[in-house]
């Protein structure tokens, strides 16, 4: 898991000519709240769903909703979901433990490129912010910006939404650096082969062998894939080119939505419904993989690898496995190092 990523292939000619300004490279990744106590889920899923991309709909009624029912009661619940996954000895969401790696690691990788390069992390939501992170950067002399949301679909409700903050911090600032975003990668040759690869050596350490792999992705409202979200046919796609990798048919390996939230109509079929199901009839071995989530956090520890774990048993099933997303293993290095290089081309 630790392997030496190679060295980025930059003339140092070019690199250490003293002229050239630096280059900011920030990740961003969805976000977290800043303690696993109600308060502070209380201020994070404020910002989350007063969102008008995440939450498309802002009119009264949805905030008669958030501020009446949501914001008074959901914080108590989902501060004892955190809870249980909580980083204690760094007093941290294992989402910002882990961004904070893939951070500290691509920058080590790009070290042979030169000093000029800054590498940063952020969170959408939550703390450290993209306004503080951008900031920094440009303080530190970044004169060009890369920002590279780790969504591997597109989607507006997480990489446009990163577009929107990042575009409003330049517009309070007199001198702007270049900026470029990087694309969503849900169909990209080494992110495919990397989530083959981990999720088959993850495979191999079972002492079962799953029936069914459920390969679910975050869910999102069906309206918003129907008024013009590509999300849905990013995630088709990632899933069909796993199952190519991994020699499963569409009954081995199934797509499904998780985190259905409110009543509407939302994107189907549902992780908890079909695994219920699965266990009802009779499958008694699965494991699930998570290719939208370039981390783990709440949605994987707690929603997959614990509540839908019990889902499972409670209806049937035996043995359960939740597979790691990509994290700061090597195959999910590579990933995020190759397309930090392909985005920076023509600027090292």
């Amino acid at each position: 898991m630790n392997e030496a990523i190679p060295a980025a292939p930059i003339s140092a000619t070019v690199v250490d000519r003293p002229t050239a300004g630096k280059i900011g490279i920030l990740l961003v990744n969805l976000g977290t709240p800043d303690a696993a106590d109600t308060a502070a889920v209380r201020r994070y899923l404020k910002e989350f769903l007063t969102d008008p991309r995440v939450i498309e709909d802002q009119g009264p009624l949805w905030q008669f909703v958030l501020n009446g029912i949501i914001l008074p009661i959901r914080p108590r619940k989902k501060a004892r979901d955190y809870a249980k996954i909580w980083n204690h000895d760094k007093n941290e969401s294992p989402l910002k433990t882990i961004t904070r790696a893939q951070a500290e690691k691509l920058s080590r990788a790009l070290e042979p490129a030169g000093k000029h390069l800054v590498i940063g992390w952020a969170m959408r939501y939550g703390n450290p912010s993209i306004a503080s992170k951008l900031t920094d950067l440009v303080a530190q002399g970044c004169e060009r910006l890369l920002v590279m949301p780790l969504y591997p679909q597109y989607c507006a409700a997480t990489t446009a939404t990163v577009c929107d903050e990042v575009f409003r911090v330049l517009a309070r600032m007199r001198y702007q650096p270049s900026v470029r975003i990087a694309p969503p990668y849900y169909n990209d040759t080494v992110y495919i082969e990397a989530l083959g690869s981990l999720t088959a050596a993850e495979l191999s350490h079972l002492d079962f062998k799953p029936e069914v792999i459920l390969a679910s992705f975050h869910g999102v409202p069906k309206s918003y894939v129907d008024n013009g979200d590509p999300y849905y046919a990013h995630c088709a796609e990632t899933t069909r080119l796993l199952r190519e990798r991994l020699n499963l048919d569409e009954s081995k390996l199934m797509m499904t939505f998780q985190s259905r939230f409110g009543r509407g109509k939302w994107l189907e079929p549902a992780t908890n419904r079909t695994i219920r199901k699965l266990a009802k009839d009779g499958v008694k071995n699965l494991a699930v993989v998570t290719p939208g989530f370039s981390a783990d956090c709440l949605e994987t520890l707690e929603e997959i690898a614990i509540e839908n774990a019990r889902i499972f048993k409670k209806f049937g099933g035996e043995n359960f496995a939740a597979i790691p997303c990509l994290n700061d293993s090597a195959p999910g290095m590579l990933v995020i190092w190759q397309m930090a290089l392909r985005e920076l081309k023509g600027w090292v």
